[in-house]
């Protein structure tokens, strides 16, 4: 259990986070969040990661639940890892500075408390179908849409196994 409490320094709860975007704000730093499942961590995940870090000071991750993974209807088994675990991988990368998990099936709530400086999302998404894009855009923030590494994808890496 002290490996797992030695690499969680960089998972919080709401507000614990509130509190840290408020003093990374009194510096003037600029914060990005992105969101995701991030099951089994792959280049395309790596290649998202640092892309949305590459475009603030800082970036927030928001980790589905192990019960919001499972409402996405990917398959039964998922995720292959659990929530502890997939947020301790994130917390790990250099790039990502926070990573909270969330429970409901979309990050709405999370974004709209953070209201980040950039919201990035994947290329399989266009703006219009972004959770929190409009409130982001609206607060004077930017959406980024990232290209996506085509033939990764944790389905694949599954079926591969199989």
């Amino acid at each position: 259990m002290k490996v797992i409490e030695a690499i969680n320094h960089k998972i919080y709860t709401i507000e614990h986070l509130q509190r840290q975007i408020a003093s990374w704000r009194a510096t003037n730093k600029t914060i990005a969040f992105t969101n995701g499942c991030f099951d089994i961590l792959h280049i395309g995940h790596i290649y998202s990661l640092q892309n949305a870090a590459s475009q603030a000071d800082v970036l927030i991750v928001g980790l589905n639940s192990d019960d919001s993974v499972k409402r996405q209807g990917k398959s039964p088994e998922r995720p292959i890892n659990n929530q502890l675990d997939r947020a301790s991988l994130l917390a790990n990368l250099v790039v990502v500075d926070a990573v909270i998990l969330f429970d409901e099936d979309t990050p709405y709530q999370l974004i709209t408390s953070i209201l980040p400086n950039v919201l990035v999302k994947g290329g399989d998404y266009t703006i219009d179908k972004i959770v929190g894009a409009k409130e982001v855009i609206d607060n004077g923030g930017k959406v980024v849409i990232n290209d996506i590494v085509t033939g990764y994808s944790t389905t694949n890496i599954i079926n591969k196994l199989k």
